[in-house]
């Protein structure tokens, strides 16, 4: 039978009911002791000088080391698979010219290149970002 057809007897209920004061109980007691120990820090207050001292230079450069590595991630992360939904492509052919597809913009993507790869964008993402 399973378990939500089973008859409801009172001892399940009144074992039911005391879990539950239990842990209410618990959590109060607690929460309160959390509570009293975050309220704790609140009167320090900072120095006045403490926000003051912030090198510009270093923080740019701090961020120059942490953005670089993004630019050389692959932006496709199932170029070069066989269910990269990406790789697809539609070409042409009119008369004796030469043939015009898609490929030509997408293959930078599909093959596995990163922003520094794109014909455009990744000189323009490398002089703009630090």
């Amino acid at each position: 039978m399973a378990s939500h057809a089973a008859p409801r007897t009172s001892r399940r209920s009144a074992l039911l009911k005391a879990g539950l004061t239990v842990t209410a109980a618990g959590a109060a007691v607690f929460g309160a002791g959390a509570g009293a120990q975050a309220a704790e820090g609140v009167g320090v207050p900072l120095p006045p000088d403490s926000l003051t001292r912030v090198d510009g230079a270093a923080a740019l450069e701090g961020l120059g080391h942490g953005v670089a590595p993004l630019t050389r991630l692959q932006l496709d992360p199932l170029a070069n698979t066989g269910v990269d939904p990406l790789d697809n492509g539609l070409g042409t052919q009119v008369a004796d010219f030469k043939p015009v597809g898609t490929n030509l913009v997408t293959d930078h993507v599909t093959k596995g290149g990163a922003l520094a790869d794109l014909p455009v964008a990744g000189p323009l993402a490398q002089s703009l970002l630090p």
